[in-house]
């Protein structure tokens, strides 16, 4: 059996923010199904957020430019807005992904604007079998470089 679990908030430019899902047992798998993000000040300023979803944690490295090589990347949002001209958001979510650990998000902002961004976030939980959360799990500790 699945349900749909719903993350949201607001973060300030640069900063990652850990979404806590691990379970004692690991026998919980989530699936991302939704990535969206809206500026703070919609058509108040002119912003090109990046916004990105790992599963491990790295605060030195927040960045702008996604690498869709990076095997720990689970998903990407670009949203521009230029000011009350036009605005554009482009989401890519690698939905073939399962994981039962914590996921990272960050957002960044290209044109170097410091203006909060909002982000909302859906994800599927599936019930995992022994086999399934041990892969799970080994993925994700072979993921920590």
């Amino acid at each position: 059996m699945s349900r749909t679990l719903s993350f949201r908030g607001q973060l300030d430019i640069g900063v990652q923010e850990r979404i806590s899902l691990h379970t004692n047992t690991g026998q919980t798998g989530y699936q991302i199904t939704k990535f969206q993000i809206m500026s703070s000040q919609p058509g108040a300023a002119s912003v090109e957020y990046v916004a990105q979803i790992f599963k491990t944690e790295d605060v030195d490295n927040v960045s702008a430019t996604p690498d869709f090589s990076n095997n720990r990347l689970l998903g990407v949002v670009y949203y521009q807005d230029e000011g009350n001209a036009s605005r554009a958001q482009t989401t890519v979510i690698f939905d073939n992904e399962i994981f039962n650990q914590d996921v990272f998000i960050n957002i960044t902002d290209a044109a170097g604007a410091t203006i909060r961004c909002n982000y909302y976030i859906e994800m599927k939980q599936i019930d995992l079998a022994l086999d399934e959360s041990t892969v799970a799990t080994l993925k994700d500790i072979r993921n920590s470089d």
